[in-house]
């Protein structure tokens, strides 16, 4: 929740002029609700794809306040978060509402980018790999595994957003390994080419350890991507 319009535009235009000038780097951002209409103006002509932080189940209704996939289709977006750290903790969405969400973006064309992790408590708890676990086999239970080909995954460990901590890049590929893992045991060509991201206080100076690691395919960047200067130098250590 930031930015006016000035600042958006000032900042997507500051990034289609960065990317523009990069090679090998699939590049998308996720502004506001009432910024998407700008993003879908100023990023028509560009190599920058957007998408939308959340999205409300069905076509319409009366839930106001609410966006539909159908509207987000409307402004051209391409993609979606579901089940982000701060829509399941901040705002209580559970595993069911956020397993609908996904099945509802597939439902009007969006790529949905699953976010998953745990807490610091959960991570004290040692029970990372079964908070994981739970959060994607709840999107497997509703929609089937062979849908994630049309889908990305991000691994968001809650305790390392927004505080300054992050993962070593050794502890974020072994869960993004698990993650992987997890999905080759039900279908083993979706995990071969499932692009799981990290997204946990990513900036300039740790990037690029954290792009080197073999399950780590990218990420999705938070705080550093409000200044332009770090989001394109992030983006120039994830090129290929």
């Amino acid at each position: 929740m930031h930015g006016t319009s000035d600042s958006v535009a000032a900042l997507l235009n500051a990034v289609k002029n960065g990317v523009a000038e990069m090679d090998g780097v699939d590049v998308a951002v996720f502004p506001t609700f009432v910024h998407i209409p700008l993003a879908s103006e100023l990023l028509a002509d560009s190599s920058v794809s957007f998408g939308a932080q959340n999205l409300y189940l069905g076509e319409s209704g009366a839930f106001t306040g609410e966006v539909s996939g159908l509207m987000l289709k409307d402004f051209s977006c391409e993609s979606v978060l579901i089940g982000h750290s701060e829509r399941r903790h901040v705002f209580n969405e559970g595993l069911d509402v956020c397993a609908a969400k996904f099945q509802s973006a597939l439902e009007f064309g969006l790529e949905p980018i699953l976010c998953v992790g745990e807490t610091m408590e959960q991570r004290e708890a040692g029970t990372t790999e079964s908070v994981i676990a739970d959060q994607i086999l709840s999107v497997i239970d509703k929609v089937g595994i062979d849908v994630f080909k049309n889908a990305v995954i991000a691994y968001e460990p809650v305790w390392a957003i927004g505080t300054g901590l992050t993962s070593t890049p050794e502890n974020a590929q072994a869960v993004h390994s698990f993650i992987r893992n997890f999905l080759a045991k039900h279908n083993e060509n979706v995990a071969k080419s499932m692009r799981i991201l990290y997204g946990g206080s990513v900036k300039p100076e740790n990037a690029k350890g954290l792009f080197a690691m073999p399950d780590i395919d990218g990420g999705l960047i938070g705080g550093a991507s409000l200044d332009a200067t770090s989001f394109l130098a992030i983006c120039q250590a994830a090129k290929t």
